[in-house]
């Protein structure tokens, strides 16, 4: 898996975040809309144990939600992480 994935809602203020922060890095973002699709958040679920979004993924590293991606970027493990993807 060689982009960004993220799992989101219509009505998620965090998923808007995410969005907006990565497209500030110049990242392209596959959303999958779980709110439209339950077998799409089950298949979330199955793949992080979680419910909540957005779930973001960095080719096939779960890098969790909106907090911790930024607490990743604030410690200088993003950037490097996203490099991947540009290979």
């Amino acid at each position: 898996m060689n982009k960004v994935l993220m799992y989101t809602t219509r009505v998620c203020p965090y998923c808007v975040s995410a969005k907006q922060f990565l497209a500030r890095k110049g990242v392209e973002v596959e959303e999958v809309r779980i709110d439209e699709d339950p077998a799409r958040r089950a298949e979330m679920f199955e793949r992080v144990k979680r419910t909540s979004v957005p779930q973001i993924f960095v080719g096939d590293t779960h890098v969790g939600g909106f907090d911790d991606m930024v607490a990743l970027d604030r410690k200088g493990e993003l950037d490097p992480l996203l490099a991947t993807l540009r290979e």
